[in-house]
């Protein structure tokens, strides 16, 4: 059975039941769960570190009104950190490498955040839809352009996660089967593909990390305009 690159990123299944609900689901088992003792270990003081940072930063730019979200992006951040990161081993699966599954993310909160701008302040919100001070005959075409950019949101935030991890994953392979095949052929030329596929490993960690964190901070700007 000859495979393709574009096989990796195809839903694994193990007797008819699709696996992506248990790569969905991992994440969540790995990170330690606070004990009633009072003094925390050194996994658990870093990962409240980590998560106190990071929220800071993120909600620095919303007023009160949008502080209510924290648990939402903090739990979303760790869980797309986890499944990019754990993504990057040997005989995994990555489900955000899935149109789908980002698109399934993506579009309800940013839908949530659409309806609490017109819950709370629809005069503010329509008002971006028209600029003040624009002339007549440009009004029926900004406002196009501006639904059109508006529910073009989730879309871009769906298809920027997928495509940058895909490609990734694909330079890897790519770059790990011409060090295999230049192995046995020209050794230093195999050598030197196969540093530059550790560098390029690195790289891919550093925009797994990124990724998770512009899909949470596109989210919380989102936000911003409607609280």
């Amino acid at each position: 059975m000859v495979l393709s690159f574009f096989d990796q990123f195809m839903s694994p299944v193990c007797f008819g039941i699709p696996l992506i609900a248990l790569a969905i689901t991992l994440p969540w088992i790995l990170f330690p769960t606070p004990q009633a003792r009072w003094l925390n270990n050194r996994v658990l003081t870093l990962q409240g570190w980590f998560i106190n940072r990071f929220t800071s930063q993120l909600l620095l730019p919303l007023n009160p009104g949008g502080h209510k979200w924290a648990v939402l992006f903090a739990s979303l951040m760790l869980f797309l950190l986890s499944i990019n990161m754990l993504g990057l081993l040997p005989y995994t699966f990555t489900p955000t490498t899935q149109l789908s599954l980002n698109l399934g993310l993506a579009v309800p909160l940013w839908l949530a955040t659409v309806i609490i701008g017109m819950w709370n302040q629809p005069t503010h919100a329509l008002g971006h839809f028209l600029p003040e001070g624009t002339p007549t005959p440009l009004i029926p075409v900004l406002i196009i352009i501006e639904t059109i950019s508006l529910f073009i949101r989730p879309l871009a935030l769906g298809v920027r996660l997928t495509a940058n991890l895909t490609a990734g994953h694909l330079l890897i392979q790519l770059i790990a089967t011409a060090a295999f095949v230049l192995l046995s052929v020209m050794p230093v030329v195999a050598i030197l593909t196969s540093v530059v596929l550790f560098l390029l490993t690195l790289l891919e960690v550093a925009v797994a990390m990124i990724q998770a964190y512009v899909f949470v901070l596109l989210l919380s700007l989102y936000l911003q305009e409607n609280v």
